[in-house]
């Protein structure tokens, strides 16, 4: 008996900006879908047409009278109300205007989850005591054994001396307290309320700029500070990130964000160094975002703000949830956790132990790396590395027991700590084993391809490898055999999203991927140029067009994926332009002609010189290394591109083909040809095919069970 856990998806509904320009009676749930409320409400709007006056609107939920809870906007001739004490399950929200009505069915899960991500992961550790508030305390221990807390809120200021600190006390104003001017053109005080709670097993926190002596924020009294607008941040991470509810979040404090006025909000399940598991990811953000706007109002957008890991976070989120993210600002950017990733930390693993245990001494450094493709010999023991995260047993959280996580002898039903095993609620569980299914493949592929039509590599050196190279098995240890994807893993990863399509979601989404390049740094780094690229690849196939993205390319001088760049200040501003013109235009327009037409005109692919006083280079980056950006900052391939795959990296299992001999560059002798038959019985990879069960996303807003 074959189990899988299964996926549902969910039902279309209107955007709340639909409710704008009724003609009939309309109810709009502004908070959340109506199909996933959470902790029992949810912000609701209602138009009202403009012939009935407003005093004759009714609401009742699930039969009683809650007229009371709904404020009348005139201007707007509708009303928004707080619908609160919901049941748990399905309840019925009816709105009535004389003979006009309508009715939102309202599906309320809890607060402390799940709702899409299917079953709770256990064990989950709660970290609640070692979470660090502004002014140095904890949030103490958990109150249930979902890691719950009390909702807090503290102040915090900004002094005139550029430090975030405590505010000792909200009812007298610190004499260092510094003012801003937010993008709107209020000046206001920099105090800071952060409000810290838990929804999701998660520990969230909101910011914005307010001032404890006014009244407190709400969806329709707004903060003089807020700008109207969200910023999401995200964490990046992988590693160790399962069974743990985290001590940190993706930032909530940074003063350029809440200097320029906008509201900015996190998670620590936002955090990939906590949680890799993007659909979980999701989730958390999904709710957070409900919190957010039930308290303070609907923003006019959201921007998602992460790198790395975070970049993950923005690009799956966009493309699998649409609506949650207007536009995202990504660094170090990946295309996913599943493909283009794990792919090359897989191949560099195998590689590694190739060259050092199977046949050492057979190649030269150069050799090695240009099999790799790397820029540097040093990234294949630094991705080997990496490759911990396909690994059960080799990197746990610090604060999960001993006796808690998996070894194959000792404790064969412990936690396993991969990200296979971290997401099993879509891949589902081998029956045999009990472990999770893999997205996991190389079959076929000719590594180090391109290093034997190049002259880098000799036939012999090239038929020892294939043969030699081998796979991992469940446990990731080395085997003679290749590594063949579990069949329903696969399938699912191209059908759930976990691998990026780019043509859902994404494609009318608003993208500037900021790099600070490291392909060149000494110890070798993940973070390579190609894999922005890969994402660009896939959104061409998918949409006909990258027009929706930008690179922005400099060297490191500014410390990674930070506002005290420029560069990442210039890509806020101009994401800022980008989004507030897009929420300007016709909302019936396709989503991503949208995006398009309303890219700042001065906003193109661009690069920022080496020299000791940076010169802009505009032009489009590619792969080929065009150009003055490519000689600068040159993209590098990794060892499944050096194999023939496509730039997209998005291929688990390919298509074979029996073996073309002009495919090659170089004459085999009989014997070669013989082996090399031998080595791929099956065939070699056919790259000009999309891969076994690849197709396009066909269903967002995916719930799994």
């Amino acid at each position: 008996m074959v189990t899988v856990t299964a996926s549902t998806v969910l039902a279309p509904y209107a955007a709340p900006a639909a409710a704008a320009g009724s003609d009939r009676l309309r109810l709009v749930a502004l908070s959340a879908r109506p199909e996933l409320v959470t902790a029992d409400d949810v912000l609701v709007t209602a138009a009202v047409p403009r012939g009935k006056p407003l005093d004759a609107v009714r609401f009742t939920l699930n039969g009683a009278d809650i007229t009371g809870s709904f404020r009348a906007d005139a201007n707007a001739h509708a009303f928004t109300g707080l619908v609160d004490r919901l049941r748990p399950g399905r309840n019925h929200l009816v709105a009535t205007a004389g003979p006009l009505r309508d009715q939102l069915v309202l599906t309320n899960h809890p607060a402390t989850g799940p709702v899409i991500s299917g079953p709770h992961e256990t064990p989950y550790v709660c970290t609640t005591d070692r979470f660090r508030l502004v002014d140095g305390g904890t949030l103490g221990d958990p109150l249930d054994a979902d890691c719950s807390v009390a909702t807090r809120v503290d102040y915090a200021y900004r002094s005139t001396s550029g430090k975030t600190l405590p505010l000792p006390d909200p009812a007298a104003r610190p004499d260092d307290l510094a003012w801003t001017t937010t993008l709107t053109g209020q000046t206001v005080p920099f105090l800071i309320r952060i409000e810290t709670g838990t929804v999701n097993r998660s520990i969230y926190q909101i910011s914005m700029l307010h001032d404890p002596a006014t009244e407190e924020p709400a969806f329709h009294r707004r903060s003089p500070g807020w700008n109207d607008r969200l910023i999401y941040t995200f964490g990046g991470g992988c590693r160790r990130g399962w069974y743990t509810q985290g001590t940190n979040t993706g930032g909530v404090l940074d003063p350029q964000m809440l200097g320029r006025g906008y509201a900015v909000a996190s998670a620590s399940l936002n955090v990939f160094g906590n949680n890799c598991n993007d659909l979980l990811a999701a989730e958390t953000m999904m709710m957070v975002k409900e919190r957010f706007v039930e308290r303070y109002g609907d923003p006019l957008f959201t921007i998602g703000w992460g790198s790395s890991g975070g970049s993950y976070q923005g690009h799956q989120i966009a493309d699998n949830y649409p609506g949650l993210l207007d536009g995202i600002v990504v660094g170090q950017s990946f295309p996913d956790v599943t493909s283009a990733t794990n792919f090359t930390l897989f191949d560099s693993r195998l590689l590694e132990h190739y060259f050092t245990e199977v046949a050492p001494d057979t190649f030269s450094q150069e050799e090695q790396r240009q099999v790799a493709g790397f820029r540097r010999w040093e990234s294949i023991r630094n991705l080997s590395d990496g490759a911990k995260r396909l690994d059960p047993v080799a990197e746990f959280p610090t604060v999960l027991l001993a006796e808690l996580r998996y070894h194959p002898q000792t404790n064969p039903r412990g936690a396993r700590g991969d990200v296979y095993d971290h997401t099993v609620n879509v891949y589902g569980r081998d029956p045999a084993t009990g472990f999770a299914r893999r997205a996991l493949d190389n079959v076929g592929v000719q590594y180090g391809l391109a290093a034997l039509n190049s002259g880098a590599i000799t036939p012999q050196q090239f038929l020892d490898l294939n043969q030699g190279i081998g796979g991992l098995d469940i446990d990731a240890k080395p085997t003679a055999q290749r590594t063949a994807a579990d069949p329903i893993a696969r399938d699912a990863a191209h059908r759930t999203g976990r691998i990026l399509f780019g043509g859902a979601g994404l494609a009318g989404t608003p993208i500037i991927d900021y790099r600070s390049y490291s392909d060149d740094a000494a110890n070798g780094d993940i973070h390579m140029m190609t894999h922005g690229y890969a994402t660009r690849a896939r959104l061409e196939a998918a949409n006909g067009d990258s027009g929706n993205q930008v690179f922005l390319v400099e060297d490191s001088r500014y410390g990674g994926f930070s506002l005290t760049s420029p560069t990442l200040r210039y890509a806020l501003t101009k994401m800022e332009e980008w989004l507030t013109a897009i929420a300007g235009d016709d909302p019936r327009s396709p989503a991503h002609q949208k995006v398009v037409r309303n890219k700042p005109g001065d906003l193109t692919d661009a690069c920022w010189s080496r020299d000791a006083e940076p010169r802009k280079i505009v032009q489009r980056l590619t792969a080929d290394n065009a150009g003055e950006c490519g000689q600068q900052f040159p993209a590098y391939p990794t060892p499944r591109l050096v194999a023939g795959a496509p730039l997209t990296d998005d291929v688990v299992t390919c298509h074979r083909k029996a073996v073309d001999w002009s495919d090659y560059r170089v004459t085999f002798s009989p014997a070669e040809r013989r082996r090399l038959l031998e080595i791929f019985p099956s065939g070699v990879c056919d790259w000009t095919k999309p891969g076994v069960g690849q197709r396009p996303l066909r269903d967002t807003w995916q719930a799994f069970n």
